[in-house]
């Protein structure tokens, strides 16, 4: 097994393995490495949706089915996400995986089964690195604030299956969260800015305008290319991350074509201490 450092920041690619075959000490060397650089890459990883799921349970319990996407026929823990002529992704906009549940996914698992030739990229940003580069004053001031997270962006997959009724269902079954603005993450100990653009919808205690304010300027900051690392995929890459500490972005600069992904969300850090 090889490890490459992508960018400072954030990311690493993991070479000379196969997700088909891997020992108990491979699973450990993996995980280090994601705890260490936060996403990791894989190239060339043809794997089945049993061995994706199986790769996931190594690591924790998946996510059950999602409560907006559709699952692969067969496989209701493996996400489907294709885009391409009439189906607009609604990934393109930072976020975090799930932050409107009271406990969000450990980490996600992205297996590119059909990828344009140019286009489709995904960027990580390290929000750990985020806040470390923030004035000590805001560290100060963000310390103790909490923030309500919840559907967010996914009432426009709501809306469109089945008008006002349909979102006022959902935002009904999924509730909301609050969850610190600033935490602290349970393996490495770092703090991290825990908000993002798709979920975070309001800082508890404060006015709309302050909180719209805030939350701008935090979205602004975390966005810098000096804590972003940027994917191209390719056919049997698979991307994994650490959903505590990263948010992403999809990029869509490549509709009509295809973009075909699968994948896998773990619930919980079972080498958690």
């Amino acid at each position: 097994m090889k490890i490459e450092q992508v960018t400072p920041a954030i990311g690493a690619e993991i070479s000379d393995i196969c997700l088909n075959n891997l020992s108990p000490t491979d699973f450990d060397d993996i995980y280090q490495a994601l705890i260490a650089h936060k996403v990791i890459f894989f190239r060339d990883q043809d794997i089945n949706p049993e061995t994706h799921i199986a790769f996931a349970k190594s690591f924790g319990e998946p996510e059950p089915p999602h409560p907006v996407y559709p699952s692969i026929e067969g496989y209701e823990n493996i996400v489907l996400l294709k885009s391409g002529a009439g189906s607009k992704p609604d990934t393109n906009d930072w976020h975090k995986d799930l932050t409107f549940k009271p406990n969000p996914p450990f980490t996600s698992i992205l297996h590119a089964i059909e990828v344009p030739d140019v286009g489709g990229d995904t960027l990580w940003s390290n929000t750990n690195a985020a806040y470390e580069a923030l004035p000590s004053v805001w560290q100060a001031y963000l310390e103790g604030l909490e923030a309500i997270h919840d559907i967010g962006t996914f009432r426009n997959d709501l809306y469109h299956k089945g008008g006002i009724e349909a979102v006022n269902d959902g935002l009904k079954s999924t509730g909301s969260a609050v969850h610190k603005i600033v935490d602290t993450h349970p393996v490495s100990g770092l703090k991290y800015l825990n908000v993002n653009q798709s979920f975070t919808r309001h800082i508890v205690g404060e006015i709309q305008g302050e909180s719209d304010r805030i939350l701008q300027y935090l979205y602004q900051h975390m966005a810098k290319p000096e804590f972003q690392v940027r994917l191209r995929w390719r056919k049997n890459t698979i991307a994994m991350w650490d959903n505590r500490i990263t948010h992403h972005y999809a990029i869509c600069d490549y509709l009509p074509k295809i973009r075909h992904m699968q994948r896998v969300t773990v619930l919980n850090d079972k080498r958690e201490p």
